[in-house]
């Protein structure tokens, strides 16, 4: 979806079955406004299901990465984000931390966070890919749409339009 389509209040007001994360986010990429269909990762600490998963077709679909909260370590940096935007992943929503600030806003792709750290992750190989998650109170399902903007990120089993 393009930048200027998506508007997370419009959306909310339109569809009463709309879901908002009851989080602060901060606006990290290079497209403030973004949605698609939900990849989900629960991880913590460890990117590496991340990593994998921006190196395969995004197909305008969104990674939502339930990183338990934590900013001691960043789950995106400028590397995996450009990976992301050339496979053409629409955005990330992360419940953690970022880091590269300032490249990840000059790379054209959503990035929604909540906050950044400049120490990166350790690979281990942990996390599940795929399976529900929840963030600030709102359960993500695979498959789920999500959309973004400067206003927060909501979420819908189904398309909103």
């Amino acid at each position: 979806m393009s930048e200027t389509r998506i508007s997370t209040p419009d959306l909310t007001d339109d569809h009463a079955g709309a879901r908002a994360l009851e989080l602060q986010w901060q606006n990290y990429g290079g497209i403030a406004a973004f949605g698609g269909q939900a990849v989900t990762v629960k991880c913590h600490e460890d990117n590496s299901l991340v990593k994998s998963l921006v190196q395969e077709p995004g197909e305008g679909r969104v990674i939502v990465v339930d990183g338990g909260g934590s900013l001691r370590r960043a789950l995106l940096g400028d590397m995996l984000a450009a990976d992301a935007a050339k496979n053409g992943w629409a955005g990330l929503v992360i419940c953690g931390a970022v880091r590269d600030v300032d490249e990840l806003a000059a790379t054209p792709l959503g990035v929604k966070a909540l906050g950044c750290c400049p120490r990166k992750t350790d690979k281990r190989g942990e996390g599940q890919l795929d399976v529900p998650v929840t963030i600030g109170g709102v359960t993500i399902s695979p498959g789920d749409y999500v959309y973004a903007d400067n206003n927060g990120v909501i979420t819908s089993p189904e398309p909103l339009s």
